[in-house]
C-alpha cells in the first residue's frame, strides 16, 4: 500500500484512515491493512478524490488544518477531509435541511466536523460559528459560484482555497474551457495566484478544480 500525506492508495484506489473502526458514512468499502481500518474514497462521488487520483497532492491540508467547507452536502468529502485532518475542525457549511440532517449524524461519530445551517452568500450569518480558518473549500452549483468563494476567502483573510468550478452551473451555453479562463482571469485578478488547476475527467464532467 503506497501512502500520501494522510492518504492510502491501494490498487488503483483511495483510502483514508477510519477513525471509527466498523462505520461507515456513505456505503463505502472497508479494508484492513497492517491492523488499521481504511475507508474507500470513491473519485466518482468526490470531487476532491478525482483531482487526488489526477496528480494533486494536498499541500494545503494537513493533520490539524482548519477548514471552512461551503456546500457540504450530505458530507461525503467532509468526511474523508475529516480523516485527512483528526487535529483539525472542518465548518461544513450548508443550505439545505435535509443535508443538515446527514451532516448532524455525521459529527455525531466524528466531533472535529461542525456542521451549519446558512447561505455561503452571506458568510457574517456564520461568522460567530467560525473558529480559526486555515483554508476555503468550496463546491456549489451556483452561478455565482467564484464570487461567493473569493467572498468567503476575504471574510475569512484566508490565502489558501480550493474552489470546484462547476462549468454549466456557471453559463450553460459557453464551452466549459472558456468558463474555465474567465473563472481564472477573475481569481488572478481580484484575489492572486493560483498555484494549481486540475480538470475532473473522466470521473466527473465539466469541472475544474483550482487551487490558491
Amino acid at each position: 500500500m503506497h501512502t500520501l500525506p494522510h492518504i492510502y492508495y491501494h490498487k488503483g484506489k483511495l483510502y483514508t484512515k477510519n477513525p471509527t473502526p466498523g462505520q461507515k458514512t456513505h456505503g463505502e468499502q472497508l479494508i484492513t491493512y497492517n491492523n488499521i481500518e481504511y475507508r474507500s474514497w470513491n473519485p466518482y462521488h468526490s470531487k476532491l478524490a478525482a483531482a487526488i487520483l489526477n496528480g494533486h497532492r494536498l499541500p494545503s491540508l494537513t493533520s490539524a488544518t482548519h477548514t471552512l467547507y461551503l456546500g457540504a452536502a450530505n458530507g461525503t468529502t467532509v468526511s474523508h477531509i475529516s480523516d485527512i485532518t483528526p487535529q483539525g475542525t472542518i465548518y461544513a457549511v450548508d443550505s439545505s435541511p435535509r443535508a443538515m440532517r446527514d451532516l448532524l449524524k455525521l459529527s455525531g461519530l466524528r466531533p472535529n466536523i461542525i456542521p451549519i445551517l446558512a447561505d455561503a452568500n452571506k458568510p457574517h450569518d456564520y461568522q460567530a460559528q467560525i473558529g480559526r480558518v486555515d483554508i476555503v473549500y468550496q463546491d456549489i452549483a451556483q452561478r455565482n459560484q467564484v464570487d461567493m468563494f473569493l467572498k468567503n476567502m476575504t471574510f475569512f483573510t484566508c490565502t489558501k482555497g480550493i474552489l470546484m468550478v462547476k462549468a454549466r452551473s456557471i453559463d450553460v451555453t459557453q464551452p466549459p474551457q472558456k468558463i474555465y479562463h474567465h473563472v481564472i482571469q477573475h481569481i488572478t485578478s481580484t484575489f492572486g495566484t493560483i498555484t494549481e488547476t486540475i480538470p475532473l475527467h473522466p470521473y466527473i464532467k465539466d469541472h475544474l478544480a483550482i487551487y490558491l
